[in-house]
């Protein structure tokens, strides 16, 4: 389960920014923020089970993210989800027409949340499948702050009010300078405060849902340990250099260690 919070179109110093947390499963393999194919084509993180990912841009302007839909059953066969940014990321369809192909498909998926955005033609589409699978839905992002938690776009989760209220205050505190990337990711991002029972969605049963009801996860699940495993931030500023930060837990050191990475770069003119 994850959790992202962005703005759109309504900073004067950036059209676009987001705060991402990745929450998985410990033994699910996964690659750090990178180049991939040893080209400078896609950035982003990699998931080394279902080759997608969670967050990832490409220097034509083109950004994806996706968090899964929290629900009771799933399907025996599904696709993997995390295709599905990649997929617009590789494409040349406008947000808009890679919606249109996705909600085609979309019964294919267990549930998730899409956003798919354009920042050369200021474009950003949301696409999700639940709760009816069979019906998708999609629409434009207006500009403000929105969060994308584990339900529809900007649900009242108590988890994502909060995401909602810390990035309206670190932005305030700011004003209009330069947001400090790693401390906003540091600040925001690692709050382990988690819901009162009364404030869980009712999903899934308690024992479940409580741990997980934390913007930063750390727990252990029946399948093992689990929690954040990931904390990004991509920020793009108007003359289009983006700044892509992410802090994550690398598994393969014992102990295991907290790295992180940042990689800035221009989007093509076009």
């Amino acid at each position: 389960m994850c959790i992202c919070v962005f703005m759109w179109q309504a900073h004067p110093k950036y059209p676009f920014l987001i705060l991402f947390n990745r929450d998985q499963d410990y033994s699910r393999p996964t690659y750090p923020l990178a180049w991939w194919w040893g080209e400078e084509t896609i950035l982003g993180g990699k998931d080394g089970l279902g080759g997608g990912t969670w967050l990832g841009s490409t220097r034509n302007g083109r950004i994806a993210f996706l968090t899964n839909f929290r629900e009771v059953g799933t399907l025996p066969h599904p696709k993997t989800r995390g295709e599905l940014p990649l997929r617009f990321l590789q494409s040349n369809k406008s947000p808009q027409e890679f919606a249109e192909q996705v909600a085609r498909e979309a019964h294919q998926y267990n549930g998730f949340n899409l956003v798919v955005a354009d920042i050369c033609t200021s474009t950003m589409v949301y696409v999700f499948n639940r709760p009816d699978r069979d019906n998708p839905s999609f629409s434009l992002v207006t500009p403000g702050i929105h969060v994308l938690a584990n339900a529809s776009l900007d649900a009242p989760w108590a988890k994502a009010e909060r995401m909602r209220q810390s990035l309206e205050e670190f932005i305030k505190e700011y004003g209009e300078s330069d947001l400090p990337i790693k401390e906003m990711v540091e600040k925001l991002m690692t709050n382990r405060v988690k819901d009162e029972e009364w404030m869980l969605p009712g999903v899934q049963p308690r024992e479940r849902e409580h741990p997980l009801s934390a913007i930063f996860v750390e727990t252990v699940l029946s399948s093992g340990p689990y929690g954040t495993r990931n904390s990004s931030a991509l920020l793009v500023k108007p003359n289009r250099e983006v700044t892509f930060y992410e802090n994550y837990l690398d598994l393969n050191q014992d102990p295991k260690q907290w790295k992180d990475k940042m990689v800035t770069y221009k989007i093509n003119e076009r």
